[in-house]
């Protein structure tokens, strides 16, 4: 258990999430940083796990997927669908909203306050909201 986990929004202004996911991850991953993404369903996952190897001609993001199959845990990014800290991750970068509980096992925790759609950005204002009441530290990224 962390003293205090400090939760980070990004606002997004276009759906482009997977772009962000992997520039967040590569900037954490060069501060020296273990990384969990965690992503909806294993759809997303696999998505995010090619898009990771393409995505940035000159960046090579360490990186796997958990399905579970494979001992992974000595990379330094693991993208998951299940809310388990396999390799005691530091951050914790949330394509989908996490429970609070799991949050707490993180320094830092990355949420989206995707603006470019009503119903996503009044979401996100409640997970602020939640994150305040829930005694995180909350800030803008």
């Amino acid at each position: 258990m962390h003293c205090m986990t400090r939760v980070e929004f990004v606002k997004l202004k276009r759906p482009e999430k997977a772009k962000h996911l992997c520039e967040l991850a590569e900037q954490f991953f060069q501060d020296g940083a273990k990384i969990l993404i965690m992503v909806s369903d294993e759809n997303q996952a696999v998505t995010l796990d090619r898009f990771m190897w393409t995505w940035n001609k000159g960046s090579f993001i360490p990186h796997a997927y958990d399905n579970g199959a494979v001992d992974c845990l000595e990379e330094p990014i693991i993208i998951d669908i299940a809310e388990r800290s396999s390799h005691g991750a530091d951050v914790l970068i949330m394509g989908r909203p996490c429970s609070l509980e799991f949050m707490r096992h993180f320094t830092r925790v990355i949420d989206f306050a995707e603006v470019y759609d009503q119903q996503l950005a009044a979401e996100a204002r409640q997970r602020y909201a939640g994150y305040r009441e829930a005694g995180f530290a909350v800030a803008m990224r």
